[in-house]
């Protein structure tokens, strides 16, 4: 009711990079991210980039004390690298793994493997209340390895629209609706401003009373020691890709009190925690008569121009993903004619069409194995663009009747 005390929601974000046997110091790493949660004893924890399920449990056998509560989540090959923890009850999970996730022959990006996802919390807090918290994978929505000329782009849209869709649906009945993840997208990025013009859900840094970390509250610096010094030379104070954005439902407000982010190291360490630097937030929640944060007028010309214009992206990545199932259609058919040449050959080899010249036995099986490689390799991934071309068809359409329902109810 009017005049509780107001609940303060201490947050604690990071995309962890922690791959077994690959990166860097990680369990040095994995033990300093310990310390930190068992000292600032912060209410929620959401990580990213967990990918050993040995990390989360001997986190989770520490940190019980602390944190009572936790959760991981599982998608993918290799996993999402999602997991929680949380000092309030965790009373339900979700997880929604997106439609589109990259490729799996762009083995040395690995997000397909990943099986990105966005992980759904419902978390019981104070007044018997029910606050739910999505919390995006390794939010990590897909990497953008190449700003310049990113192919990544379409799919990422995609996901962003799944993830607006899925918290729109989803957020109905709770309070307070939190999201908090590396989203791989610059704050002026298409997808970031239809994620929120579509939620209205708020910027923690944006919104933040207090603000103290890095300048412009960026999250991949070129102060940090893991980071890849070349992919920020364009960005000289670094770029911020990892969020805590928010909102209230029902008759409560959200107020971020303050932020933070780390600078480049743990705090008295010479390395820092991961290669992205922590975000941290401490929200005010507080209950009133009138309705809380509302959804701002989805008519609104700007996000009808935000629509737009994420449409038009998807709809490029439709027309590449058709060129490809194209291409890869015709090698395996070319490939499957090249085996009824072969076999034609062997057969006429049998009934003695040929028998006065040798048979050369291994260069046709040679032949007939690459044929086979082709035409196998060529069909999965003819396979695999059919599907990519039916879910980027599947969201231009979804976009497009949510731009005729924008322009046609002021």
């Amino acid at each position: 009711m009017e005049g509780d005390p107001p609940l303060r929601l201490r947050i604690f974000d990071l995309n962890c990079w922690a791959i077994r046997y690959l990166s860097k110091r990680r369990q040095e790493r994995i033990g300093l991210i310990e310390d930190v949660l068992r000292r600032e004893g912060f209410d929620l924890v959401l990580l990213q980039e967990v990918w050993s399920e040995q990390d989360y449990s001997d986190l989770k056998a520490k940190l019980g004390t602390c944190y009572p509560f936790s959760h991981y989540f599982r998608s993918g090959v290799i996993g999402s690298g999602l997991c929680v923890f949380s000092k309030f009850p965790i009373l339900d999970t979700f997880l929604y793994q997106y439609s589109l996730n990259g490729y799996p022959y762009m083995l040395q990006h690995g997000d397909w493997f990943c099986g990105k996802s966005v992980g759904l919390l419902v978390l019981a807090w104070g007044g018997g209340h029910s606050l739910s918290a999505p919390h995006p994978c390794s939010h990590q929505l897909h990497a953008e390895y190449c700003r310049e000329k990113d192919g990544y782009l379409p799919h990422r849209l995609v996901q962003a629209w799944e993830l607006a869709q899925f918290i729109r649906h989803t957020s109905k009945a709770a309070d307070v609706v939190l999201l908090g993840g590396d989203l791989n997208m610059h704050p002026q990025d298409v997808g970031i401003r239809l994620l929120r013009g579509w939620t209205g859900l708020r910027d923690a840094f944006t919104e933040a009373t207090r603000f103290e970390g890095c300048e412009n509250g960026c999250t991949l610096i070129p102060k940090n020691r893991y980071t890849v010094k070349t992919e920020l030379l364009p960005f000289p104070l670094g770029i911020r890709i990892d969020y805590i954005l928010y909102k209230a439902i029902s008759s409560f407000t959200v107020k971020c009190e303050e932020l933070k982010t780390t600078t480049g190291t743990a705090p008295g360490m010479d390395i820092p925690f991961s290669d992205h630097e922590a975000v941290m937030a401490t929200l005010c929640i507080q209950r009133q008569q009138q309705a809380g944060d509302a959804t701002p007028n989805t008519a609104d010309l700007m996000l009808v121009d935000v629509v737009t214009e994420a449409r038009t992206e998807v709809a490029v990545g439709l027309r590449a993903a058709q060129r490809q199932r194209y291409s890869t259609g015709r090698m395996a058919v070319l490939a499957l004619l090249l085996l009824l040449v072969l076999a034609v050959a062997a057969l006429g080899t049998l009934v003695g069409l040929t028998a006065e010249q040798p048979f050369p036995k291994l260069s046709f099986s040679l032949l007939a194995f690459v044929a086979i490689g082709i035409l196998l390799l060529a069909t999965s991934l003819h396979l695999f663009h059919t599907m990519e071309v039916k879910m980027l068809q599947g969201t231009e359409e979804q976009m497009q009747r949510a731009l005729r329902a924008l322009q046609e109810h002021p």
